[in-house]
C-alpha cells in the first residue's frame, strides 16, 4: 500500500511553498508562535497528515473523492473521525477518514495511535541519552506544550522491548578473531533495594575487521557458572570459534573459555596491569615506573621479558616499590600468551580500549540516571545506542 500511496500523492504546490515562506517570515518579524498549542506548525502538520490520509483512502478505494468510478463500487467514504495526536511541534487535531465497510487501515496515523512516529522516536532518543521519564515529560511540556505523564513516556520507551529481545538473541558469525569482554557497574533497584550490578559487554572483531557488540549481560555476582552460561549463549547463537579473548579481572572467565572454545587464547589487558601497578606507587614515582615497565611488555620474547622484569626488580625504583614487582609476577602466566604474539597483533590486544569507548558512553548516560528501576530498564536504555550491534 505504501508504494501506491507515494505514487499517487501529489507534489507540494508552489502556492503552498509560498505560504510556508510567508509564515516563517511573519514569525521572524512579528514573533508568531510556531510550536505548541495555538502554534502554526501543528496546523500545517494537521493539513499535511490529513492530505496523506486522504491519499491513503483514495488508494484504498481505488477512485478519487466524488469520482463517478465510485458509484456502485460497494464501498465509499463515510465521513471522518476526529482525533488529537502528539507531534514534535505540539498537539494537532486531525480528521481520519472512514469507509463504509470499515476496512480502511491508515498508515500515516494507525488505529489507536495518539502520537506520530517521529514523536515516539524523539522520546526514545531522549531516554537513550539518559533522561528519566519524568524529565522527558517536563521537557516536552516546556518545549512543545505536550502534556504526557511519565507513565505514558514509559509506555513509549517500552516499544523497544521487543527490539531488545531480538537484538540479544540475534545470530552471530561463526568465527571472531578477537573478542573483548569488560564490565561497568550500574545501580539497579531489585526487590525494593538498590543494588550495584555488573553490566558485562562483549565486543567482537569480525573477519572483515569491523567491531560488533555481541551482547549485554547484567549480573550482581560473577563467577565460572555465570561465564559458562554467557559463553554457551554466544556459542548457541553461532560463535563456533574465537582466536583471542581479551579481558581483565573477570572472575572465572579464563577457566571457562577453554571449555567452550578449547583453542582460544585468553589475554589479560596489559593497560589494566599497568594501572594496577600504579596503585602501589607514589605519585612522584609513577612516571618513572611506567617507563621502566615498558621494556617488559614490548620485549621480543618471553625470555627477554623475564630479563626485563628481573632488571626492574633489581633497580632502585623496583626495590623501593616491591609491590609493583609482585603484581607482575602474579599476573605473569596471564601475560605470557601476549609475549608470544607478533607485534602487529600485540597492538590490537594489549588493551581493552576497543571496548572502553562504549563503556564511556554508558557511564556518561548512567550518571544522569543515578539508578534504574529494573534490569530491563538498563537494557532498554542501552540498546538504541548500538543500532543493530554495529559500531
Amino acid at each position: 500500500m505504501d508504494s501506491k500511496i507515494n505514487n499517487e500523492m501529489p507534489a507540494v504546490p508552489g502556492e503552498v511553498r509560498e505560504q510556508i515562506a510567508d509564515i516563517v517570515e511573519q514569525a521572524q518579524r512579528d514573533g508568531l508562535q510556531l510550536t505548541g498549542e495555538g502554534g502554526v506548525l501543528p496546523d500545517l502538520i494537521k493539513q499535511a497528515v490529513e492530505a496523506a490520509l486522504q491519499g491513503e483512502m483514495t488508494a484504498h478505494l481505488g477512485y478519487e473523492k466524488y469520482a463517478v468510478e465510485g458509484r456502485g463500487s460497494g464501498n465509499s467514504r463515510n465521513g471522518a473521525t476526529s482525533k488529537t495526536v502528539q507531534t514534535a511541534a505540539g498537539p494537532a487535531e486531525v480528521e481520519v477518514p472512514r469507509d463504509r465497510q470499515g476496512t480502511f487501515e491508515p498508515v500515516t496515523v494507525p488505529k489507536g495511535a495518539r502520537r506520530l512516529t517521529e514523536f515516539d522516536d524523539m522520546v526514545i532518543s531522549l531516554y537513550a541519552k539518559g533522561l528519566t521519564t519524568r524529565d522527558i515529560a517536563e521537557w516536552l511540556a516546556q518545549t512543545y506544550g505536550a502534556q504526557l505523564s511519565h507513565e505514558t513516556i514509559a509506555n513509549i520507551t517500552d516499544s523497544v522491548n521487543d527490539l531488545v529481545v531480538e537484538w540479544r538473541s540475534r545470530p552471530l558469525d561463526e568465527v571472531y578473531p578477537i573478542v573483548y569482554i569488560d564490565a561497568i557497574r550500574v545501580r539497579v533497584r531489585d526487590n525494593g533495594a538498590v543494588r550495584i550490578k555488573a553490566c558485562h559487554l562483549a565486543v567482537g572483531v569480525d573477519l572483515e575487521g569491523r567491531k560488533r557488540v555481541l551482547g549485554l549481560w547484567i549480573e550482581q555476582t560473577e563467577g565460572a557458572r555465570f561465564w559458562l552460561g554467557v559463553l554457551n549463549e554466544l556459542r548457541h547463537r553461532g560463535v563456533r570459534d574465537v582466536l583471542i579473548v581479551c579481558c581483565d579481572g573477570l572472575t572465572g572467565l579464563p577457566a571457562v573459555v577453554e571449555q567452550v572454545w578449547p583453542d582460544a587464547l585468553v589475554q589479560t589487558c596489559v593497560v589494566h596491569l599497568i594501572r594496577n601497578s600504579m596503585r602501589y606507587a607514589s605519585w612522584k614515582d609513577r612516571k618513572a615506573i611506567a617507563a621502566a615497565l615498558r621494556p617488559i611488555y614490548t620485549a621480543p620474547s618471553v625470555a627477554a621479558a623475564e630479563h626485563a622484569l628481573d632488571t626492574f626488580a633489581a633497580s632502585e625504583i623496583g626495590r623501593r616499590c616491591p609491590a609493583v614487582v609482585d603484581v607482575w609476577r602474579r599476573a605473569w602466566n596471564d601475560l605470557v600468551p601476549f609475549l608470544d604474539l607478533p607485534a602487529e597483533i600485540r597492538r590490537v590486544v594489549y588493551t581493552t580500549n576497543a571496548i572502553e569507548s562504549i563503556n564511556y558512553q554508558l557511564r556518561k548516560v548512567s550518571k544522569t540516571r543515578g539508578q534504574f528501576p529494573s534490569d530491563d530498564a538498563v537494557y532498554k536504555m542501552k540498546r538504541p545506542r548500538f543500532d543493530a550491534a554495529s559500531l
